[in-house]
């Protein structure tokens, strides 16, 4: 396949490049400073801000698949409107390419057992509150698209380094969690979910999560 692939040099997108490239894949990395992908055999990087529709557009356009691991930056006081503003734009590129779009979500907007989502809890962390509404409400514009081809992924509240076993399990709108009521994987693991739906369109037009 051919998957361009936005955020390539992040905490979640390097391990998403690794992981696509050992298959296989073509990869054009995009990232705002092309000088930080990792070099690898088969990884095309290229400079694109994630607010530049016409450059997402141009740098997408050819590919099987858009993966996004873009975030509006954790720690930013305005991550609210930067990771939507981004989200935006991305969905918007992706459209205009015809390109089948995977989003690595938020875990905030998944819901609890009571029928409320995570991030509407007093107990939610506020330095991760507005970069959930964010993603929330980006998941929300998805879901109303009527021509793009998404997936919008969510991870589970603990995702770490750690080391690739290639398995996991899959849920909708609720947390996975295991025997000891943790939520958790490895970033190796959740990139292996990642290229698994870009090479199976299983959950198409649908957000999911994985854990172990």
């Amino acid at each position: 396949m051919k998957i361009a692939l936005i955020g390539a040099s992040g905490f979640v997108g390097s391990a998403i490049l690794k992981e696509a490239v050992s298959r296989g894949h073509a990869v054009t990395a995009i990232v705002r400073d092309a000088g930080k992908v990792e070099k690898l055999d088969g990884v095309t990087p290229k400079s694109v801000d994630a607010t530049d529709v016409a450059g997402l557009t141009s740098a997408i356009s050819g590919n099987d698949a858009v993966i996004s691991a873009f975030n509006g930056g954790w720690g930013d006081p305005d991550i609210y409107r930067k990771h939507l503003d981004g989200s935006n734009a991305i969905a918007t590129a992706a459209k205009a390419a015809k390109t089948r779009l995977i989003v690595v979500g938020g875990a905030g907007s998944l819901y609890a057992p009571d029928g409320s989502q995570f991030v509407d809890s007093p107990e939610f962390p506020a330095e991760w509150k507005q970069g959930a509404l964010a993603a929330r409400d980006a998941l929300a514009q998805l879901r109303n698209e009527t021509e793009l081809d998404w997936s919008f992924l969510s991870p589970p509240f603990m995702l770490k380094p750690g080391e690739r076993t290639g398995k996991y399990r899959t849920g909708g709108d609720q947390p996975v969690v295991d025997e000891a009521g943790q939520s958790i994987i490895s970033t190796a693991d959740l990139a292996v979910a990642l290229v698994d739906e870009a090479e199976r369109s299983e959950h198409t037009r649908k957000r999911f999560t994985v854990a172990y």
